[in-house]
């Protein structure tokens, strides 16, 4: 039996007697920074674009899952945004939620359990940390846990209206 080692020929194939591999970056370009907020009519967004990139590090971590709902405004309440998060198996004293500048971090901890002796575990003991970044002004309203669902109200602030008449003073 005879195996061959000899790469395919054709379009679109790497030259194989290439002498130098530098030949696989041939006709590639650098990749620069591309900011999503560049129209010169956009000023002072820079704070905003950095928000943008660190909720796109952290996007990627599903657990553990979340919901967010609006909650529509009543008589008592204005406007609510509500976070729910599914953490079944942490009790009230393992889960820890902080408002750090304008960042929601919730985090739960959780412990093994050395004096149990387990024939199947597939209910790993987990620890979490999941951050949400609040406009300015948002208000936290109160955290609540029934049946392994963490609850977190926010209120929306009420954007004011301003217009305001900007003086042009004449210079010589």
């Amino acid at each position: 039996m005879t195996i061959s080692l000899s790469r395919p020929k054709g379009p679109g194939v790497l030259n194989p007697e290439a002498p130098d591999p530098k030949c696989l970056t041939q006709g590639l370009r650098t990749m620069t920074r591309m900011t999503t907020l560049t129209s010169p009519f956009l000023i002072g967004f820079d704070e905003f674009e950095r928000a943008l990139e660190r909720i796109a590090k952290t996007a990627t971590d599903g657990y553990p899952p979340y919901n967010i709902e609006r909650v529509p405004r009543s008589d008592t309440q204005p406007e609510l945004l509500r976070i729910t998060l599914a953490v079944a198996g942490f009790t009230r004293d393992q889960l820890d939620v902080t408002l750090e500048e304008n960042q929601l971090v919730i985090r739960g901890r959780q412990t093994d359990d050395k004096s149990r002796v387990y024939l199947h575990r597939g209910i790993a003991a987990r620890q979490f940390q999941k951050s949400f970044l609040l406009v300015d002004g948002m208000e936290v309203m109160g955290a609540a846990m029934t049946n392994g669902l963490l609850v977190i109200n926010l209120a929306r602030p009420e954007p004011e209206k301003i217009i305001r008449r900007i003086d042009i003073v004449e210079r010589d």
